[in-house]
């Protein structure tokens, strides 16, 4: 059984059910709120990891439950929402929701969004436990305590406002930022000249940490919404494989080996021909 225990905040029965099936069948734990005092309530009393919250409750709007839940925690919470234009969106992310989901929503989408969170919690508590200074995602290493970031071991030379948001980005891993976030928290403000400064930096940023700017890797665009910076998980080969990939590794180093013993006799039989 997942550990992970979700709280599920929505009064539409038939989505309530659905997403509670898909929980139980994929072993997450779960708790149910119909209402916002209900789901305040779970919160404080069961003190879940992840809550997947409605914004269209009966007695409280889902943004106010938000607020009120950030006052006294950081648990992240996911919205699902039948609202999907971008300003009910920015106002639910600035309000302190981790991520967005619009409805009617695949199964599959919801289930990678919850895998996305439940590892950023798995990098916090590890963090939290070695109470280390030093950040890791895929091939890029930050260390704190001594302002520098690295790439495939090679240091970065990073602008002071590159450097500090790249400090924000992996501190919130998984998480959507807003733009209004990131102004308030870079420059103090929110306007718009300080949009347009955070496309530029954003910009020259991604060109020294991506390999492609066209398909990043690491910092993921929202658009109209923000930016959020995607965990990425470093494989060494053969190691570390899925069942598949590790099956065609192996299919794969099967056949060179043959071909390489094939190559030996055909050698051997050239050199007996020479001679």
């Amino acid at each position: 059984m997942n550990k992970t225990q979700i709280l599920v905040v929505e009064d539409d029965s038939p989505i309530r059910n659905l997403i509670t099936t898909t929980l139980k069948t994929n072993n997450y734990r779960y708790l149910t709120a119909v209402n916002g005092e209900s789901a305040i309530s779970q919160t404080a009393s069961h003190n879940p990891d992840i809550i997947l919250l409605d914004l269209g409750l009966p007695d409280i709007d889902g943004v106010e439950v938000i607020k009120k839940i950030r006052t006294w925690t950081n648990t992240p919470i996911i919205v699902i929402s039948a609202r999907t234009e971008d300003a009910d969106k920015i106002e639910a992310l600035d309000a302190g929701a981790d991520d967005y989901l619009t409805k009617p929503f695949s199964v599959d989408e919801l289930l990678a969004r919850l895998r996305v969170t439940v590892r950023r919690l798995s990098l916090m508590q590890t963090d939290m436990t070695q109470n280390t200074s030093v950040f890791e995602n895929g091939d890029l290493k930050i260390d704190y305590a001594a302002g520098c970031a690295y790439l495939n071991g090679e240091e970065l030379h990073l602008t002071p406002i590159e450097y500090k948001l790249l400090i924000l980005l992996s501190r919130n891993v998984g998480r959507v930022l807003t733009y209004t976030y990131i102004t308030k928290n870079i420059w103090g403000s929110s306007w718009e000249n300080d949009l347009a400064s955070l496309r530029v930096f954003m910009a020259t940023l991604r060109k020294k940490i991506e390999k492609d700017v066209n398909s990043p890797q690491y910092i993921q665009t929202h658009i109209g919404i923000g930016y959020r910076m995607l965990s990425l998980i470093h494989i060494s080969e053969p190691t570390r494989r899925t069942p598949i990939s590790y099956a065609v590794f192996c299919l794969k180093k099967k056949k060179k080996k043959k071909m390489t013993r094939s190559n030996n006799c055909l050698m051997k039989y050239t050199q007996k021909v020479s001679v």
